[in-house]
């Protein structure tokens, strides 16, 4: 019977009105306009990259040999390059490319972040020192040399092995935040009674702690997405990235850079939808911290208002 009692208190302890906070949240974000613009314009960009294929009738590999460097017309609406492919298919599957690698970087990076900080966090011990030194030894790495040293040797591996490269020095900062957060939840009243109710550790971790850090991964996962996109971009300028015929922002970038005085539209298309991408993100990211963080200043005037009321 108390056990009973216990169980029931549970949810409350760790989560009192779920719905209300959601209604909250999602009033914050809908009154941030910073917010609703970097998704308006990271909708627009998805549509831009995953719908611009299917309005154009030129392949980003197919070349037209009677338009060579041509500037932007009614044929080839971003012009062409030297070798008379199409800019605007290259500049739509190159943002495709870019947005695929950010995305599912910042997802592996993200998972495996969560779950090593929350384990180094909740269990302590040799188990907590192990992990804060492989954590600690990889910040000392330097991550873009050793992407660049290793990144050649799975050219046969395809842009999914890039992915995985990224995402294995993408996470170390975040875990540590989230080993931070979990030894101070590991002594909240809902952990200690799932852990006198013999819940497994792991089932605690998974349904406890993530949950109560959910918010701050939600925001960092955010952000990540346009650090991996510039990541990804500045190793495919170098050529350490994707691989041709294949292309992304950066092998587009690293293309039209030298052309970029006499040939504009080589370059600046590719570099306006990076930057305005990564504008966006940010705005997100800012938007998003703000409204999952009820200490910030624009938690501030939701709270006065309902006192008021």
């Amino acid at each position: 019977m108390e056990s009973g009692r216990t169980e029931a208190a549970l949810p409350a302890a760790q989560d009192p009105a779920p719905a209300g906070r959601f209604r909250l949240v999602l009033a914050r974000l809908t009154a941030a306009k910073g917010v609703l613009a970097g998704a308006a314009i990271v909708l627009l960009l998805f549509l831009l990259a995953f719908g611009g294929p299917f309005v154009t009738h030129w392949d980003y590999a197919t070349p037209d040999y009677a338009a060579l460097r041509q500037p932007p017309s009614g044929a080839h609406w971003f012009g062409t390059n030297g070798l008379g492919q199409d800019v605007f298919a290259q500049t739509v599957r190159g943002l495709q490319k870019s947005l695929i690698i950010g995305l599912l970087v910042a997802l592996f990076s993200t998972v495996v972040a969560s779950l090593v900080g929350a384990c180094a966090g909740y269990f302590g011990g040799w188990t907590d020192r192990a992990l804060t030194f492989l954590v600690d030894l990889l910040l000392v790495f330097p991550s873009f040399l050793i992407i660049t040293i290793i990144s050649p040797k799975l050219k046969g591996a395809g842009w999914i092995a890039f992915v995985f490269l990224l995402a294995a020095f993408n996470w170390m900062i975040t875990a540590r935040v989230v080993r931070s957060m979990t030894r101070s939840l590991r002594e909240r009243e809902f952990v200690r009674a799932a852990q006198f109710m013999g819940v497994h550790p792991l089932r605690i971790i998974l349904r406890h702690i993530l949950p109560n850090v959910a918010s701050f991964l939600i925001t960092d996962a955010t952000v990540a997405v346009g650090g991996a996109v510039m990541s990804e971009t500045a190793l495919s300028y170098f050529g350490f990235g994707v691989r041709a015929p294949d292309v992304s922002l950066g092998t587009l970038l690293a293309a039209g850079t030298d052309q970029a005085p006499i040939f504009p539209w080589l370059f600046y298309f590719a570099a306006g939808l990076l930057v305005l991408f990564v504008l966006a993100i940010n705005l997100i990211g800012d938007g998003l911290r703000d409204a999952l963080d009820p200490t910030t200043e624009a938690a501030r005037p939701a709270r006065t208002s309902r006192r008021s009321k």
